[in-house]
């Protein structure tokens, strides 16, 4: 039997965005880590105060790139420059379609000579495989996709272990187990340490705002090198960090992980959408919020929009650079943050315990998103202009944050509208019951909202802004 791919299943349903605004597939899963080690409120106060230990195994598909035509698969893709990426050296990679919007992004390695790796979510990682096993590309593919996230109980197996350790304490636990002073490289470039024995890589990273590293090796060392940083970690404060906690660091941090891909429209895209399966992320994943159109390239965003303006180089050749030069010097939609009111997230909660009427949709905390791609309306004077895209509560901060886009004209400080839930009592997501709509006031902040995250990531992707 001929397995069915998006192509085939975007035609029989016939409105791509029904489709996706009532998928069954459920809530975004962090897969294998516990939710919580301690309490998802100290949990977060690590990163802030001490350090933490971030388990990155599970949750991010890997596709390694190798063979003489590595660098040049890479290039056609990414709206990035390769024009100085050495060995050791690594990039968040963002591809885009044929009319010039984000598929997704990830962390592109250079592991070594005409060797790459790429580490994210499901959407880059196909769009790679795709083109690397159709375009006529000299490369040898390996892919690991994330682990379930259901394993039932089974044994759970990757190609290789990944943690962060960050925070203020971090450098400190580092040194110790590394037995001396670790080399200060650059942001986003890589090195090795010792860790217990073992020599290992290491990227220079930061989620937190102060310095700190990614490590990563062989899987079966993962339990060993834990263990390893757990003991030297301790009398600094080191905390575990669970998958509750773990995804809103990036409120703090202002990275949006989850545009819908730009791939359901366009001729262009449908070889793509026909080697696409119908149960790939692209099919099943789920579109969530207040904000809802026809047109589903209505949910579509340009690099611009998500902060990846100073990534776009026009000096090599990339699929989607045309339609990205007629839109590079106009205004642009650009990434912030949006400050939710306090009493109005209160008649959220308060609404739980009022027996009279539909409740307001519920709060998860301390993250709130409820589809794969979240899309909640904000407005001024009634009028829709921006979008909030992923929300959640940071204890740090003692309030509900969410990362979005707004319009040019909207400045830091102004106080909008957002509107929570979605219309006409819900959509039949098995993440949504029955509620009834509310405007919440929010305030709009900078990308990074933390301050320390902003003055560490002062020359970094997270804060630079186009002009």
């Amino acid at each position: 039997m001929t397995k069915q791919s998006l192509e085939q299943k975007l035609n029989a349903t016939g409105n791509t965005v029904d489709m996706l605004r009532n998928s069954q597939i459920g809530a975004y899963i962090y897969p294998v880590v516990p939710p919580e080690f301690s309490n998802w409120r100290d949990e977060q106060r690590a990163w802030r105060e001490t350090a933490v230990l971030f388990d990155q195994s599970h949750h991010m598909a890997e596709l390694m790139i190798e063979g003489p035509d590595a660098l040049k698969l890479i290039s056609h893709l990414g709206i990035n420059s390769f024009s100085n990426f050495p060995v050791n050296r690594a990039k968040q990679f963002v591809p885009v379609s044929h009319s010039g919007h984000v598929i997704g992004d990830v962390i592109l390695f250079h592991l070594a000579e005409s060797q790459y790796l790429i580490v994210g979510r499901a959407p880059t990682i196909n769009w790679v495989e795709f083109h690397g096993q159709t375009g006529g590309y000299d490369v040898k593919l390996d892919r690991d996709d994330r682990s379930p996230s259901r394993p039932g109980g089974k044994p759970v197996v990757r190609r290789r272990y990944r943690y962060q350790i960050q925070g203020p304490n971090a450098w400190k636990i580092l040194e110790k187990v590394n037995g001396g002073p670790l080399a200060d490289v650059k942001f986003f470039n890589m090195d090795t340490m010792n860790i217990g024995g073992r020599r290992v890589r290491t990227l220079r990273h930061g989620m937190s705002g102060a310095p700190g590293l990614e490590i990563f090796g062989p899987y079966e060392e993962g339990d060993e090198i834990r263990n390893v940083i757990l003991e030297a970690g301790e009398e600094f404060g080191l905390r575990q960090v669970g998958a509750r906690a773990y995804a809103t660091n990036t409120l703090e941090s202002g990275w949006i992980p989850s545009p819908l891909p730009a791939v359901y429209t366009d001729e262009r895209m449908k070889p793509f959408r026909e080697w696409l399966g119908a149960d790939s992320y692209e099919a099943t994943g789920s579109i969530g919020g207040s904000f809802v159109s026809d047109n589903i390239e209505d949910y579509y965003l340009t690099p611009y929009e998500l902060g990846y303006g100073p990534f776009v180089k026009f000096d090599h050749d990339f699929i989607g650079r045309a339609a990205l030069e007629k839109i590079a010097d106009k205004p642009h939609r650009r990434k912030v943050t949006f400050a939710w009111n306090q009493d109005d997230v209160a008649k959220v909660f308060q609404s739980l315990f009022d027996p009279s009427a539909d409740n307001y949709k519920y709060i998860d905390l301390p993250l709130s998103n409820y589809a794969s791609s979240n899309y909640d309306k904000v407005l001024k004077n009634g009028r829709t202009i921006g979008l909030s895209m992923f929300s959640g509560y940071s204890h740090n901060e003692r309030t509900m944050l969410s990362l979005g886009t707004v319009e040019p004209d909207v400045e830091v400080g102004d106080v909008l509208t957002l509107v929570w839930g979605e219309p006409d009592g819900g959509t039949r997501k098995t993440t949504v019951e029955r509620h009834r709509q509310l405007e919440i006031r929010v305030k709009v902040a900078p990308v990074p909202y933390a301050r320390d995250a902003r003055e560490a990531y002062a020359d970094s992707w997270r804060t630079r802004q186009t002009a």
